[in-house]
């Protein structure tokens, strides 16, 4: 896969369209990695050389040698990752094999460029057709399930696949999809092909070329602020968040309202989250780089005890005549045991043993989506009326 990236990437254009002076701003910051990117970039890898050679790409002698190397070699590999990439790889096949004399590409760098000032992408899996075009994307984190209506990074992958085959095929519709294997999730937005180009040519192509300019406004938001690199930094996100810290609370002495307590927790988690960046960032400058912060200084937290050696320390008890030293056995961790064994004999051997008990109560928007629970008063009032 390409490790250069462009400046308006596909992947961060859910930011840059709505807040297009994010891009000035994130000037001057390097990018970074994490276990989980890694970890994505190695399912990412795994599918694509299941899919050369389902597709015929590559010889079973080259998949195999591959998939050895693969399996020898990354340290992300696992036993669950090789299942639920199978998952996504028979999904593919399944979406190749239902259009009539189609053709696939894999890992196709897509240029939409006729929209976004140098852009391009790479999209997972690109499928050419008659009449439809469809781009697939892997997604391999299980945090939050990404929706594929109106997604911004798919749409572009489409307008990139469209800029390459139109002059071959006449195209009438555009299938976008987003596969999440470990979250059993797979969503699907189709458009005509007119719709797609408008959406380029009139919302995408003005913002991009306000964004490449340097020139646009940083417009806060929970979704733009998210993996915005300059987050802890911004201005527009503190006075926000100030603003709403800094909130006129009624005149008139005593306790918060119903509606002032509403207000505060619906505005807290962003509060809490820029607070916490604003944190980390302040205490990286200082640590690795030597900044100083006014009224601020840095010192050694608090730490715990630790045995420096504990096989040596067994012994030693042991000959001290201390038996009772040990922790209990007991399994992994439910993500880490079928991350061990792989998700197929995860599910024949301990299907009947694995609940979901109900979670904590949690007081959110009425906008989520998860239902309302009962209220004791209003577990009351409802046994009252099963008994009339």
């Amino acid at each position: 896969m390409p490790e250069i990236h462009a400046k308006l990437s596909a992947s961060g254009a859910k930011r840059w369209l709505t807040c297009p002076g994010s891009v000035r701003l994130e000037e001057g910051f390097e990018d970074s990695s994490s276990v989980f990117a890694e970890e994505g970039t190695a399912a990412h890898t795994l599918s694509e050389y299941k899919l050369l050679h389902q597709t015929g790409k590559i010889s079973k002698l080259a998949y195999t040698k591959r998939y050895n190397k693969f399996k020898r070699e990354n340290e992300h590999y696992s036993k669950s990752m090789d299942d639920y990439t199978d998952d996504y790889v028979s999904y593919v096949l399944e979406q190749y094999n239902a259009y009539p004399n189609a053709f696939i590409e894999l890992e196709k760098r897509v240029d939409f460029s006729r929209w976004v000032p140098e852009g391009f992408g790479t999209s997972d899996v690109v499928i050419i057709s008659e009449g439809v075009l469809e781009v697939i994307d892997l997604k391999y984190g299980k945090g939050v399930a990404v929706s594929a209506e109106e997604n911004p990074q798919a749409m572009l992958y489409g307008l990139g696949a469209y800029n390459e085959y139109d002059m071959l095929y006449d195209f009438e519709k555009v299938r976008m999809t987003i596969v999440q294997p470990r979250l059993d999730d797979t969503s699907t937005y189709e458009v005509t092909l007119d719709e797609l180009l408008a959406w380029g040519d009139e919302f995408v192509k003005p913002r991009a070329e306000l964004a490449a300019s340097g020139e646009g406004d940083c417009v806060p938001s929970e979704d733009g602020c998210r993996f915005c690199k300059a987050k802890a930094v911004c201005k527009a996100r503190a006075e926000k968040n100030l603003e709403t810290a800094r909130h006129d609370f009624d005149e008139e002495p005593g306790k918060l309202s119903k509606e002032e307590i509403s207000e505060i927790l619906l505005q807290a988690p962003e509060i809490k989250k820029w607070i916490e960046h604003v944190e980390t960032y302040a205490l990286e400058q200082a640590r690795d780089h030597g900044e100083n912060f006014p009224d601020m200084k840095l010192v050694e937290g608090r730490s715990n005890r630790v045995i420096t050696d504990k096989d040596k320390a067994a012994d030693l008890l042991h000959d001290a005549g201390q038996t009772d030293i040990f922790k209990p056995r007991e399994l992994l961790a439910i993500t880490k045991l079928e991350k061990a064994i792989g998700k197929e004999i995860f599910n024949e051997v301990l299907s009947d043993l694995i609940i979901k008990p109900p979670g904590k109560p949690a007081l959110v928007s009425v906008k989520d989506k998860r239902p309302e629970l009962n209220s004791l008063a209003s577990a009351i009032d409802d046994f009252e009326d099963d008994l009339l």
